[in-house]
């Protein structure tokens, strides 16, 4: 709060205590400002601004698109990445169509075994010509298990390739989704700090959005006044509007600070000579007409 508003409420309200016409300030045993949930939402990629379809007062819903910063070299890269993936894709190797051939010229063998084996049981063959055919299998055996060996190696370190560029794709699509601008919650843009065509930066604020549905205020109770006031009560909240007869809304105790802290030096409390108070967040009935920065008083009787 500047100072030129300190002095005119302060002024409104020594009118107020000493006047005996205009309006009156009610008795209240605290005094706030009007305060809501705002949000400063910055550029979470860098790059220029294509578009922000926004201007202060706008509503907004959660999660609602307003805007993108430029995503051509992430688009790209991503693309080079698919790229990629297709040609590893390629490289891997069909074991059962390469070892195909030799495991028929394995069953052929086999079967020239089992008929040797045969003739040597009818005496018509020699030992030498089954050990011979043993040896071949064994050594064809040999030779497929390596193979086999060898293209399995070679399609695992291909999928490794492949999982490595779809972590690096997952991470150019949060890049893409970061250069698109959002609403964080549903809310009135209250100011907006750049536009189409700027560069923003990582981290650049873009505009600010309060959520004006849930209005708040932030008053002060000193220690005495605190012994009664429990979370989940309902007190009175008062708008200082200069009306000679101010409107009284519903509020609920949400919060109380667990520390005391000096008085504000421009929020007034039933005792000013408390210097310590207790900070007391008060939630208001929702479609009350107030305003952020709004001076209120708080009666909890």
């Amino acid at each position: 709060m500047d100072r030129n508003s300190i002095i005119r409420f302060t002024a409104a309200a020594t009118v107020a205590l000493t006047a005996g016409c205009g309006p009156r300030t009610p008795d209240f045993d605290a005094c706030g400002q009007v305060d809501a949930t705002e949000v400063t939402v910055s550029a979470e990629s860098s790059g220029r601004i294509i578009r922000l379809d926004i201007n202060e007062g706008d509503r907004l819903t959660e999660g609602e698109c307003i805007g993108y910063t430029d995503t051509v070299q992430i688009w790209l890269q991503r693309e080079e990445l698919l790229r990629r993936k297709e040609s590893a894709k390629v490289k891997t190797v069909d074991i059962e169509c390469q070892t195909r051939a030799q495991y028929a010229k394995l069953e052929n063998l086999m079967s020239e075994l089992r008929r040797s084996e045969d003739l040597l049981r009818k005496d018509a063959g020699t030992r030498k010509q089954v050990e011979d055919l043993e040896a071949e299998i064994e050594i064809l055996k040999g030779q497929i298990a390596a193979a086999e060996q060898n293209y399995r190696q070679n399609n695992e370190s291909i999928l490794c390739e492949i999982n490595t560029i779809d972590v690096q794709i997952a991470e150019a699509d949060d890049r893409l989704a970061k250069c698109r601008i959002r609403s964080p919650i549903d809310g009135t843009v209250l100011a907006k700090y750049a536009e189409k065509g700027e560069t923003a930066t990582s981290g650049k604020p873009l505009f600010s959005i309060a959520d004006m549905d849930n209005l708040y205020v932030r008053a002060y109770f000193s220690t005495e006044q605190l012994a009664g006031l429990r979370t989940g009560d309902t007190v009175q909240v008062i708008p200082d509007d200069g009306s000679a007869k101010p409107a009284v809304y519903t509020g609920t105790v949400t919060w109380i600070s667990g520390e005391a802290e000096f008085t504000p030096k421009n929020i007034q409390t039933r005792d000013e000579r408390a210097d310590l108070v207790y900070t007391v967040k008060i939630a208001v009935e929702k479609g009350a007409p107030l305003r952020i920065g709004m001076y209120a008083y708080i009666v909890t009787d």
